[in-house]
């Protein structure tokens, strides 16, 4: 059963750098250029030049620095690896740190699988090659923020009660690991980490985690205009239809909240 068990994890790992290997081999093969998009679909150049880079991305309620974190989040959560040179450049440009994007990776190994993280760290290794960022820039693989200890046992209560007899492996690593360990970690403050997880989570469809999410996120910071702009931001890059779906979801939690601030 060991041998079994050791095979099992060594097929995963193979299977992950396998994947990641072609998506680098893709993203280089496969950049699209202003110059290739115009020669295929000039009119998506049209709206890509004129509403989604000259429009979208200026709007004033999220700072570009947000949009960055949302767009690479989305990008990741997708395994859409042939437009993430350009979008992790882009939020380098504006202000994400080396070792932010590495902990956005990192944590989205956990909300979008790992074999999609691996995919996003040979991509990111050439962009981070190109810039001279050195393994010191990056995120610490130690260290913890604090922890609202009534609220996390609230929540593993909550969890336990609903799951914990059928399920309960997953429960454990979802207090040990998730909420224990990885959201306290120091590389992402607590509301970049909201955006990135909300992000993932309407970029796949997964509406059903947004409720919780995005009630973390605002308690983190995040302000009901923004996670607005969040939503209409993602449209762009993950489908009306996705960002539609989340809209309600969105509208409820608004709702509830402005009734429990009265």
């Amino acid at each position: 059963m060991k041998l079994f068990t050791a095979l099992l994890v060594a097929l995963a790992f193979m299977s992950s750098s396998i994947q990641a290997n072609e998506a680098n081999t893709m993203a280089r093969q496969t950049t699209v250029s202003r110059a290739d998009i115009a020669a295929v679909a000039p009119a998506l150049d049209k709206y890509t030049q004129e509403r989604l880079l000259g429009e979208v991305w200026k709007r004033p309620g999220l700072s570009a620095r947000d949009r960055s974190i949302v767009t690479v989040a989305a990008l990741i959560a997708r395994n859409q690896m042939i437009e993430l040179p350009y979008y992790l450049n882009v939020a380098l440009d504006n202000g994400v740190k080396p070792s932010e994007i590495s902990e956005i990776i990192t944590h989205l190994a956990f909300y979008s699988g790992w074999p999609n993280a691996m995919s996003a760290v040979a991509v990111a290794k050439d962009v981070f090659a190109a810039r001279n960022v050195s393994t010191d820039q990056l995120s610490p693989t130690s260290g913890s923020l604090p922890l609202d200890e009534a609220a996390e046992a609230d929540r593993a209560t909550r969890v336990g009660q609903q799951f914990g007899a059928a399920f309960p492996g997953i429960v454990q690593y979802t207090t040990d690991i998730l909420f224990r360990d990885l959201w306290l970690r120091p590389g992402l403050a607590p509301k970049d980490r909201s955006l990135v997880t909300v992000a993932a989570l309407i970029a796949t469809g997964q509406v059903a985690q947004m409720p919780y999410h995005l009630n973390r996120a605002m308690d983190n910071g995040l302000t009901q205009e923004q996670a607005g702009e969040v939503i209409t931001h993602l449209a762009f890059y993950v489908g009306w239809p996705n960002a539609f779906s989340a809209m309600p979801v969105a509208k409820d939690v608004f709702e509830k909240r402005a009734k429990s601030s009265h």
